[in-house]
């Protein structure tokens, strides 16, 4: 009972310490009235995406930062054009939100971002 109770403080020492990861939560969100096609975001150290996003639709993924440096996101519009823009720079630790917003043929990034203590 003593082991089970010294097991139990230390989990709650550990968790009110604040011990944990820095993660992005990302969101594509296709803002147009057709689909897009392979979209990719490239970012510090890795990359993610879909293949197809329809309109309306949101994609979504959470990713940490391993690293620092720009974010890219590439997609195919339903004309076959691949388009690309250029996004914020990251740095390892960032923490929040990054909404990537493609209406026509423009991206709206918006990044909601600290960095970790």
């Amino acid at each position: 009972m003593r082991r089970l109770w010294m097991v139990s403080v230390g989990m709650g020492v550990l968790s009110a310490s604040g011990c944990r990861s820095a993660f992005i939560d990302a969101a594509l969100v296709n803002g147009t009235s057709t689909p897009i096609s392979v979209l990719e975001v490239d970012y510090p150290s890795a990359s993610f995406g879909t293949q197809m996003l329809a309109p309306g639709a949101t994609f979504r993924y959470r990713f940490k930062v391993l690293g620092s440096g720009p974010t890219k996101l590439t997609y195919t519009d339903n004309t076959q054009h691949e388009h690309t823009s250029m996004g914020p720079a990251l740095s390892e630790g960032a923490e929040g939100t990054l909404i990537v917003t493609i209406v026509q043929a423009k991206v709206e990034w918006q990044p909601h971002l600290t960095q970790a203590k």
